[in-house]
């Protein structure tokens, strides 16, 4: 039986006398779920190279570790693609993902992933570990993608998203010279009953907050925004922009030219001729969003790192047509 690298954790002179149990759970930190396998794993849990069992009482100085078996995602065809690799360790792999590629197989999507390549690419290297991406990007939308490579790494940094803990920081081009330096935007969320895979802010809906800083306008017609989200609903940042009247550029879902929230800002906007803003040349092939940063504490010692990418050349070349044409270079 095949193991990831173990993690160790060494018993202070304050938790002498200590039950395992306590010190798995409280530092560190394994979730019920992964203790009850870990206990069914051979060598999942030792003292001092000795498996024991989790009610046995550890000395200071005692060296507690947990092994996780290696695994592999059978289910995904490896398919060399080339991968932006922005860090990888023992827990973490962290990618900059390209526009127009989905992260996950679904059905009738098999192929051309985040998944598959970076399958294969573990395997070139000897590695059987399954993919476990720990959040989601949209197809379209670019930029920082953090995947697990086991349980335990999965499992905390899942907490830290649920908890809020986890910083996600996007840049998008709006349409429209936002008013404001900065805001909340507090709406919830739900799907459209008459559209399930399109969501709407709807009274009834999820909490969903995004805040955001306008970075840079460009006349009347677009601006540069940083978003941070607060919550993690599907399609948030999308669905809160056209909400407060700014849709991004190039969105065919919540864009200019699709059907507008009733009751909201973006049903004048969406009067506008979606032609005329390609012809001033604000305009993407897809909706002009990039997850620039993510930051959170790293699974193995809880020292807090984040990672950046680069705004890809399409939004680069975007922003600085738009430049030029307001005399912003």
């Amino acid at each position: 039986m095949n193991y990831y690298e173990p993690l160790t954790y060494v018993v202070p002179q304050g938790e002498d006398g200590a039950m395992l149990k306590t010190i798995l759970r409280d530092r560190m930190q394994l979730s019920r779920k992964l203790l009850s396998r870990l206990k069914l794993t051979p060598e999942g849990i030792t003292v001092n190279g000795v498996r024991r069992y989790t009610s046995a009482r550890v000395q200071a100085g005692d060296v507690v570790e947990i092994r996780m078996e290696e695994e592999q995602s059978e289910d995904i065809l490896p398919q060399p693609m080339p991968l932006d690799i922005l860090h990888e360790d023992d827990q973490l792999l962290i990618v900059n993902k390209p526009a127009g590629i989905i992260v996950h197989p679904t059905h009738g999507h098999y192929t051309n992933t985040i998944a598959n390549g970076v399958v294969h690419y573990w395997l070139e290297r000897g590695e059987k570990i399954r993919f476990r991406p720990v959040h989601r990007l949209d197809r379209e939308t670019s930029g920082v993608l953090a995947i697990a490579k086991n349980p335990y790494a999965h499992q905390h940094i899942s907490e830290q998203m649920q908890a809020g803990a986890v910083e996600k920081s996007y840049l998008a081009i709006v349409h429209g010279s936002v008013a404001t330096d900065g805001g909340t935007i507090d709406a919830p969320i739900d799907r459209d009953p008459e559209s399930p895979h399109v969501r709407i802010v709807t009274p009834g809906g999820y909490r969903s907050v995004t805040h955001y800083e306008t970075v840079e306008r460009y006349g009347a017609a677009a601006s540069l925004v940083r978003l941070r989200l607060e919550t993690g609903r599907t399609h948030q940042i999308r669905v809160h922009m056209k909400h407060i009247g700014h849709p991004l550029v190039g969105d065919a879902m919540y864009g200019i030219d699709a059907d507008p929230e009733e009751g909201t800002e973006t049903e004048a906007l969406a009067n506008t001729d979606a032609d005329a803003k390609k012809a001033e040349g604000i305009s993407l092939d897809r909706h002009a969003l990039h997850a620039a940063r993510l930051a959170f504490a790293h699974p193995a010692d809880r020292s807090r790192i984040g990672f950046e990418a680069p705004l890809p050349e399409d939004m680069v070349g975007l922003i600085g047509r738009l430049r030029r044409k307001h005399h912003l270079e």
